[in-house]
């Protein structure tokens, strides 16, 4: 089945993207709740646990290491839990790293909704490149697709 690609003008997705922004200006709680729920679901599925924590699981295990080591017992297992835990500790440094581009795109989008106080009326392309992340063309609607991990639906 051979598919055809439909060519948009630019000026028509300028249109679709100021339309974009101000439904979320006019429709801004509903927008809000969903990118909060979007957020929430993004840290509960970060199941690693913080550096913080896993810092002060290594600072107990470096004491009992110390303790077995000086009384000659066996400390092979602990030394391999600090190792693991360290491995552990650095992968969720990185891990909270990458989630702060995804954070500060959030702030930046909501700081953006609260500061508009009417409808934007032309388009901004600089607006455009911080907040979009893709535009998808299909024959009858628009998925935009924010950076937030939001979605919004203009039809054609």
């Amino acid at each position: 089945m051979k598919r055809s690609s439909r060519t948009v003008k630019e000026d028509l997705l300028q249109e679709v993207t100021v339309k974009t922004f101000n439904r979320i200006l006019t429709d801004s709680d509903d927008f809000l709740r969903q990118m909060q729920e979007n957020i929430a679901k993004a840290i509960t599925t970060a199941d690693t646990m913080s550096p913080d924590g896993i810092q002060a699981r290594l600072d107990e295990l470096q004491k009992e290491l110390i303790r077995k080591a000086n009384s000659k017992q066996d400390h092979d297992a602990i030394a391999d839990e600090i190792f693991r835990l360290r491995e552990q500790k650095s992968q969720a440094e990185a891990d909270t790293r990458s989630r702060e581009e995804p954070r500060k795109r959030i702030d930046e989008l909501q700081d953006f909704i609260g500061s508009q106080e009417t409808d934007i009326t032309e388009f901004d392309d600089s607006l455009a490149r911080k907040l979009n992340g893709q535009i998808n063309v299909f024959a009858d609607h628009f998925p935009i697709g924010f950076k937030s991990g939001v979605t919004i639906d203009i039809e054609a």
